[in-house]
């Protein structure tokens, strides 16, 4: 008799989760997505990297060794530079992570056995990802200078330089300050916010408050505040302690990276607010806000992971992931020290989404709770 009442009560657990959809998904479709997503990310190798050449030689070998790197299938030619001032100007405007200089005479050089010469820039914002391509392209290098040095002479000898732009040393703060930047202002703002206005529906308060004579906008604007006042507090936190303890330059304009800052928690929070109004629960609040917001800041926002090195349809779902336009920004204001032009994409990107996630929650915001 109480083996049937316990197979009873199994079997009505049984039928609850089957009828809720959402727990459905959670439970059944979001590991699947999470190994597809940790399986294509989760890798070292880079491809399809984009360079640039300066080439001071433009003869028959200086043009074979380009098409050998571009051929690799670690590289991608967006083009030739004219002068050494264009290098930097292809950092900054994102046309290339690595610059290739290659020195004059390299054919007649590589032939008689002298040096020839070779520059190796990267973009080392990202110092992992320089350090990557610098390695991929200097192993090309010594490949091919192998197979072309002077018959019956000794291997030609080959002088390369490498130059991590923006970050000689290759201090890993460079890449992870900003990005634990973008992760805290996810959980601060989103992720709490959504689970504290859920959290008044769940209790029955959230009735109390709309019979108040406050107005419904007035008391989500109530709830966030906090929020807002604690991401700002987190902002400057994380900000001097780049400064005192790891030594990251603050190379752009602070205002224009204050203003950034605001922009992306005011996003955060009006997407926090309409996972609330998509939520009947804390813990569905929260399953949403791990697998909406934690996951893709961690693995699609260029955080830890390029996003050069993903397969071609994860590339495409990052642009819609907000993390990914604000961690952008901040390198390159922060590290890169440049002004409103180089980020106005970003800052539009976050403006627009920030409109959309709010005219969302104002249309699901239901003033008289079913």
């Amino acid at each position: 008799m109480a083996q049937g009442r316990f197979l009873n009560f199994v079997s009505k657990e049984f039928k609850h989760i089957l009828r809720d959809t959402r727990t459905l998904l959670i439970v059944l479709v979001m590991p699947v997505i999470q190994l597809l997503i940790f399986g294509f990310v989760i890798s070292s190798e880079i491809k399809n990297a984009d360079y640039a050449v300066l080439d001071y030689s433009h003869d028959y070998l200086s043009k074979q060794l380009v098409q050998r790197i571009s051929s690799s299938g670690y590289f991608n030619l967006k083009g030739y530079l004219n002068s050494f001032k264009e290098i930097e100007k292809a950092f900054k405007n994102g046309d290339a992570k690595l610059v290739l200089v290659i020195g004059s005479h390299f054919d007649r050089k590589l032939q008689n056995n002298r040096y020839a010469e070779y520059q190796i820039i990267t973009d080392a914002s990202d110092p992992n990802t320089a350090n990557i391509l610098a390695s991929y392209a200097q192993s090309i290098i010594n490949s091919f200078t192998a197979e072309h040095h002077a018959a019956g002479q000794p291997r030609a000898r080959v002088n390369i330089q490498s130059r991590m732009l923006y970050n000689e040393e290759m201090k890993s703060a460079f890449m992870f300050v900003p990005g634990t930047m973008v992760l805290i202002l996810m959980l601060v703002t989103a992720m709490m916010t959504s689970i504290s206005i859920t959290r008044e529906k769940e209790l029955g308060t959230m009735e109390v408050l709309l019979i108040s004579p406050l107005k419904p906008w007035q008391i989500v604007l109530g709830k966030v505040i906090p929020y807002i006042g604690i991401a700002f507090t987190n902002v400057t936190v994380i900000i001097l302690m780049g400064i005192t303890i790891f030594h990251l330059p603050i190379r752009g304009n602070l205002l224009l990276l204050v203003g950034v800052s605001s922009l992306f928690i005011l996003l955060a929070l009006s997407l926090g607010i309409l996972i609330s109004t998509l939520s009947s629960s804390q813990a569905v609040a929260m399953f949403m806000s791990m697998f909406a917001l934690m996951l893709p800041t961690i693995l699609l926002s260029g955080f830890i992971f390029p996003i050069e090195n993903m397969p071609q349809l994860l590339q495409w779902l990052s642009l819609i992931m907000p993390p990914r336009w604000f961690l952008s920004a901040l390198k390159t204001i922060m590290i890169k020290g440049q002004g409103l032009q180089y980020v106005l994409k970003e800052v539009l990107v976050m403006l627009l989404m920030t409109t959309i996630f709010i005219i969302l929650s104002i249309k699901k915001f239901k003033v008289r709770l079913e």
